[in-house]
């Protein structure tokens, strides 16, 4: 058998389409599909069932495009490692990035990597960070930029910045206009959330509250922290944002903006890949150019880390 075939039955299973399988990889079908039963003969097994539409998998080829999946990925990182001896900045990077932290980090960095790095193509991917450590162990990512720590021993975290939370409060609220304000004291069935799934939700509901005691005014199932903004300016509520979330507010706004008392609370973000990853050359060069375009927004030392996993206890870091 040889990777081509492996990758020509990927394919397959993927669009479960021989003639889509064949353009998404560049050859003709009768090409592929010889290929494919060469593949079938060698193992003698079936892995497609062709009598079906949309072609099936069969027990045993779910199994056998499992094992196509990773020595595929394994293959590829071949050049990786020659790549990484020779010094070499080039070929896919895969990055994935939590929605909470896109926004704001991604135009910090992005223009500044692709423009160092013409040889490096640069896949980003935004989703939850479950499924984004699903990914990384999955060898469909080589980094996740997210909310740390994750207590997970299969992967390598490299804290980048400590991002405060600020509060924002409408006029109305008791507590507006005071200087400095305690987390616990905003416990409100005012307090408006991302929905769950959201490592920031999670860490807001470490930091103020028993999550199952929680009942706000209305049920709100947003992902947006600008929804949250809109809500609070018609003053339906209270709610908590990232550091560099408040920076894109308008003066109005920043009005409305309250600070927390010493140690503040605040997340960690983090560079994680898997403990396998053999890129690591052109991490470490991500790494170096974030330490140096967020230092110039971020300069915070005496903070609470508060946990992105539900139920755990503050870290210090001074």
């Amino acid at each position: 058998m040889t990777i081509v075939q492996l990758k020509y039955a990927i394919a397959v299973a993927e669009h479960r389409n021989f003639t889509v399988a064949a353009d998404k990889c560049f050859v003709t079908q009768p090409t592929l599909s010889m290929q494919i039963q060469k593949l079938e003969a060698e193992l003698d097994i079936t892995i497609f069932d062709r009598t079906k539409k949309p072609i099936a998998i069969s027990d045993v080829g779910i199994k056998i495009i499992q094992q196509c999946k990773k020595i595929v990925s394994e293959s590829e990182k071949m050049q990786d490692v020659v790549d990484q001896d020779r010094g070499v900045i080039g070929g896919n990077f895969k990055i994935g990035i939590v929605p909470t932290i896109m926004p704001t980090l991604l135009p910090l960095f992005l223009d500044e990597l692709v423009s160092n790095y013409p040889m490096l193509k640069v896949l980003i991917y935004e989703l939850p960070t479950n499924e984004l450590i699903n990914q990384l162990k999955n060898n469909r990512l080589d980094l996740i930029i997210a909310s740390t720590p994750l207590e997970d021993d299969d992967l390598i975290e490299k804290p980048i910045y400590y991002e405060p939370f600020v509060a924002y409060l409408p006029k109305s609220n008791e507590h507006f206009g005071k200087k400095e304000i305690v987390p616990r004291n905003l416990y409100s069935n005012d307090l408006l959330l991302l929905r769950d799934g959201h490592c920031f939700r999670n860490s807001i509901e470490n930091l103020c509250f028993d999550c199952s005691e929680y009942v706000g005014k209305f049920e709100l199932k947003s992902g947006s922290f600008e929804t949250l903004v809109n809500l609070v300016d018609q003053n339906l509520g209270i709610t908590f944002l990232p550091y560099l979330h408040t920076l894109k507010l308008n003066e109005n706004q920043k009005e409305m903006l309250h600070n927390f008392k010493n140690p503040k609370p605040a997340r960690e973000v983090s560079l994680v890949y898997h403990k396998s990853e053999v890129k690591i050359h052109i991490i470490d060069e991500i790494k170096k150019l974030l330490f140096r375009v967020t230092k110039q927004k971020l300069h915070f030392s005496d903070v609470n880390i508060i946990s992105p996993i539900k139920n755990r206890e503050a870290k210090r870091f001074t």
